[in-house]
């Protein structure tokens, strides 16, 4: 049962504009079979009655004739009993005595000295005994002469007498009624079918037109920043079904235009509000650093719990000024400021920065697997080399010492293709939907000395980066197995 679905599925109409087309053919095809087969049973019917009729006209009459072994004698010819030439051509008498044919008869025409006699076989003489003598038509099919309606009455000699008229021109009538009308109703059913489609076609433009709008709106990027909503879909009759649905879709583009210019209001003040921080921040924090160095540098005697807390405060402050570039960066970022677009030796930069990483990360096992030919990218270097330097130190923070961090690049026809892979523990399956998320963490414990993993900007500066040059950033994740994956297209 399931392979035939399977197997009819695809015949099966899709569009509302098929579904109803094909639901129209359908109900007149079943309108016309009902009225054809209403006509053809109520005409057959008709016809067999006007043939049982004309069989009660005839009574016996032929059959008695033919008692004189099925030949007419001269002055029966002309009587009540024995007069022919008011027969119908086909008509059929038999004469049984105790079950048995002892003389059949056929009018071939309207001639009464013509030959009446006819054979029939064993089979055709046993199924006129099993006619009944009650004087009523009944259906007899026989082999010699084909369908017949007959009626079988006691005879006055002991005998049953069997007169019967043929089914043929009946049968010829309900079969010329039933050509006609198979090719009437065809031509019907193919007009129909043809004006039904321009019909539902053009009763269906307002919901094309409801579609297309839809349609446009779902290919907009929604979630990018302040988005200009195309027309709404024309008015319809509010009655309809088409105006209703048009209606409710002007409504809802409504309430979607009223949130996304909220929320682009909102996401415009929260990033002037970050950037304005950022900015700010920057001399006050270089200003921490600052003291807290020259304190370090003062030449007299200092405790050594003041030289701890003054390192401290220089390496925090160093850090909070980091941050501070990070999401300064996100800012700009994000309000779509052009980043610088010359060629870029990618293979040299990658180079530098698993040189850097090597440095700072000794315990770990670096490798580099680079191509032959240099692989140029058009970008801001700055930009990419920092895309570069927090895959690597996102892979050295987050993997025990002794790991091996793999860095791959290769140049393929459209794209830059960059690797990071490292066979540590590998990312939570709780964090992994949102790591390239802003102020998104793997690892909330802090070290020893007081310093955090990280503060959760450096993926997050990465997928916006690779973003701005118009490529993408990936993760496969699993224990043991962990690799980013960016793309970027070639020069």
């Amino acid at each position: 049962m399931s392979r035939l679905r399977s197997l009819f599925r695809p015949l099966r109409p899709r569009t509302l504009r098929a579904r109803l087309t094909v639901g129209l053919v359908v109900l007149l095809a079943v309108s016309c079979a009902a009225v054809g087969l209403a006509a053809v049973v109520e005409l057959n019917g008709f016809l067999t009655q006007r043939l049982d009729e004309q069989l009660a006209q005839a009574g016996t009459r032929f059959p008695e004739s033919l008692e004189h072994n099925g030949v007419l004698s001269d002055d029966h010819d002309g009587d009540e009993h024995g007069d022919t030439r008011r027969m119908a051509t086909g008509t059929f008498g038999a004469r049984l005595v105790d079950g048995r044919l002892t003389t059949t008869g056929l009018i071939r025409s309207g001639d009464p000295s013509a030959d009446l006699k006819v054979r029939l076989p064993a089979r055709d003489a046993a199924r006129l005994a099993r006619v009944p003598a009650d004087g009523r038509p009944h259906t007899v099919e026989l082999s010699a002469l084909g369908d017949y309606r007959v009626a079988a009455s006691a005879g006055r000699d002991g005998d049953v007498l069997v007169v019967g008229l043929p089914l043929e021109p009946v049968e010829a009538t309900v079969h010329r009624l039933e050509l006609v009308a198979g090719v009437v109703f065809g031509l019907a059913l193919v007009v129909t079918g043809v004006a039904g489609a321009f019909w539902v076609r053009w009763s269906l433009r307002p919901l094309g037109r409801v579609t297309a709008t839809a349609s446009r709106v779902s290919e907009l990027p929604l979630a990018s920043g302040e988005v200009a909503l195309p027309p709404r879909a024309p008015d319809a009759d509010p009655h309809s079904e088409v105006g209703q649905v048009a209606a409710a879709l002007n409504r809802m583009l409504g309430h979607v235009e009223g949130a996304l210019t909220k929320r682009h209001a909102s996401e415009e003040r929260l990033r002037r509000f970050a950037a304005d921080a950022s900015h700010e921040l920057r001399t006050p924090v270089a200003s921490v650093r600052g003291h807290a160095e020259l304190a370090l540098l003062h030449p007299g005697p200092v405790p050594p719990e003041v030289t701890r807390a003054l390192e401290r405060i220089a390496a925090e402050s160093s850090r909070m000024g980091l941050m501070v570039d990070d999401l300064l960066l996100l800012a700009r970022l994000d309000a779509g400021r052009p980043l610088e677009r010359r060629p870029v030796d990618l293979t040299h930069l990658v180079l530098d920065a698993v040189t850097d990483a090597r440095a700072a990360g000794p315990g770990h096992r670096w490798t580099l697997d680079l191509p032959q030919d240099p692989v140029t990218v058009t970008g801001d270097a700055h930009r990419l080399h920092q895309v570069v330097a927090n895959l690597l130190a996102n892979a050295r923070l987050h993997t025990p010492e002794g790991s091996k961090v793999t860095v791959t690049l290769e140049s393929r026809e459209e794209a830059a293709v960059l690797r990071v892979h490292d066979d540590g523990p590998g990312v939570p399956e709780d964090v992994r939907p949102g790591v390239f998320e802003r102020f998104t963490r793997a690892d909330h414990r802090r070290h020893p000395d007081g310093s955090g993993s990280g503060a959760g900007l450096g993926l997050s500066i990465v997928a916006a980066v690779v973003e701005a040059h118009g490529g993408r950033v990936d993760l496969d994740s699993g224990p043991g197995d962990t690799t980013f994956t960016v793309r970027l297209p070639v020069a």
